[in-house]
């Protein structure tokens, strides 16, 4: 499919998510300006808070975004998932500029010009609004400017808590090496960046050389907020066209939907499709959150923003509850069920069925020209590669320093540390030699990867399950048992491969099991 075709196929769902992307920004960068303006008048005549307050906004500035929405997620009425968590983030990211040029632009009025206007009897309040904010503005729009088109780069990590904007074509198009994905998702929120640059550098251009008058500054102000109303009612929040939910129906047991998450790559996408399906088939009401990074759906579901959500034992065992790993499948079960149920008030599902460990993998033609098998088989000839691992397994107990202990690599070059999903690309690519997987991915067979046996059985069993909310669970009970050990690997790996290497839709995916499986 060439790129054309691709827009042609999915321009209402990019139209969506570009629709999604504006309310955010516009959202944030509005609170921004309403705070930072005011703010930064507050400093300029109260100058001992300008170090404090400013310093504060750099450090929002240096906060990564994901942990920045990690932070924010627990707290009630801030936080929580969704486009509500990211507005506020980008508005704090967009305070620095707005509050720093509002200081500048008011300082650097020319004193002889304040001095005149205090000299024919103006007070503070009208010096500031007829002299100091006319003539102050352009550096103020200069800082707006500046602030929006951060606010529309840093708007695409929203995706990652499930709120939309052109970031899920991003992201998905990695994960799911969709080059017109990624490009439709990058392409479109460049436009939309230089479009906001085109526009606010003109008004800003014409209060350089325009009419500096309060009248003309009480005209800007008014149509700014009108232009900013307009929008937000115009581009409102619309849901994406695989996110629907299940309309009227209600739960007979709970009389509430069932909110369930995700995480942030194909395989957690399809089994929470799945779940989603079967349980409307049940008429339970339901509300996905999808494509949540990191440990963003285990952190919303202690919060109460999702009621259930995929997961693997052996993550579920090492990453959140810190033990050391171990390789036998039950002990790591009925521990993990046992706290979740203690720790967290949450209980587990029985597995799926299959498992998705880590997989060591290298380029097909690799393996075959250097008849290599096991992982042990690439220790003596993988001195001089390049490795490269996600972030999750360069932290986790059982990721890379235990791996390269158990096993004995020695790579002469540091082993870089990336997103997973760049992984696979770079692979492919040759600029990466060996990397870590996880072995149900699509991309394994989408890219010719040849995945290496654990034959030391360093990795603990990472089986499928889902984790949920305690409160729900006779509510998920039935589906629960029809879905114990009923996903094969092969099942797993083969709809992973219609995703991931024949770009279908998850949710088209998880009806062709269920149809196939027979769940009515």
């Amino acid at each position: 499919m060439t790129f054309l075709e691709f827009i042609q196929q999915n321009w209402h769902e990019l139209l969506i998510l570009t629709r999604q992307h504006i309310f955010i920004v516009l959202l944030a960068t509005g609170f921004a300006v309403i705070i930072g303006m005011p703010l930064g008048i507050l400093l300029t005549r109260v100058k001992q808070l300008q170090a404090p307050v400013l310093g504060f906004a750099n450090v929002m500035q240096t906060v990564p975004s994901l942990a920045l929405f990690g932070l924010l997620i627990p707290i009630p009425f801030i936080g929580g998932i969704g486009a509500r968590t990211a507005i506020i983030a980008l508005a704090l990211y967009a305070l620095l500029p707005v509050i720093r040029n509002t200081v500048t632009g008011i300082t650097g009025v020319d004193a002889r010009i304040t001095e005149a206007a205090t000299a024919m009897g103006m007070t503070g309040w009208q010096r500031l609004r007829m002299v100091e904010l006319p003539l102050a503005m352009p550096v103020i729009l200069a800082g707006i400017r500046v602030a929006v088109v951060i606010s529309v780069g840093v708007a695409t990590v929203a995706a990652l808590i499930g709120g939309g904007g052109l970031g899920t074509y991003i992201f998905r198009g990695l994960r799911q090496n969709d080059n017109n994905m990624l490009l439709a998702g990058a392409v479109a929120s460049a436009l939309l960046a230089l479009l906001c640059d085109l526009a606010l550098g003109l008004l800003e251009r014409t209060f350089r050389i325009g009419e500096r008058s309060a009248k003309g500054l009480r005209i800007a102000v008014i149509s700014c907020f009108a232009l900013l109303l307009a929008a937000i009612i115009t581009f409102g929040p619309t849901t994406r066209s695989d996110d629907h939910a299940s309309g009227d129906l209600t739960s007979d047991l709970t009389g509430r939907k069932i909110i369930v998450g995700s995480k942030d790559f194909t395989e957690s996408v399809i089994l929470a499709e799945i779940l989603s399906q079967m349980l409307e088939k049940k008429g339970v009401a339901v509300e996905r959150r999808f494509e949540l990074g990191g440990n963003l759906p285990h952190d919303a579901l202690l919060a109460d923003q999702i009621d259930v959500y995929p997961e693997y034992t052996g993550t579920a065992y090492t990453a959140i509850l810190k033990h050391q790993p171990i390789t036998n499948p039950a002990a790591v079960y009925e521990q993990t069920k046992h706290e979740y149920t203690d720790k967290f008030g949450l209980t587990l599902s029985p597995p799926l069925g299959f498992a998705n460990d880590f997989a060591i993998l290298v380029r097909g033609e690799t393996a075959k020209a250097m008849n290599l098998t096991t992982i042990s088989d690439a220790v003596p000839v993988s001195r001089d590669w390049q490795a490269g691992f996600g972030q999750d397994f360069m932290s986790r107990a059982d990721g890379y320093p235990g791996f390269s202990r158990a096993y004995g690599f020695g790579f002469q070059k540091q082993p870089r540390e990336m997103d997973l999903s760049l992984t696979y690309r770079a692979l492919a690519a040759r600029e990466l030699d060996i990397i870590a997987g996880n072995s149900t991915d699509g991309l394994i067979s989408a890219l010719d990867l040849f995945q290496l046996e654990d034959d030391k059985r360093y990795f603990p069993p990472y089986q499928a399950v889902f984790v949920a909310r305690k409160d729900i669970e006779d509510v998920l009970a039935e589906v629960f048992t029809e879905l114990n050990n009923a996903i094969s690997t092969e099942d797993m790996r083969q709809m992973n491969y219609r995703v991931d290497g024949e770009k279908a839709q998850p949710k088209d995916v998880a009806t062709e099991w269920l149809l196939a499986k027979g769940v009515k």
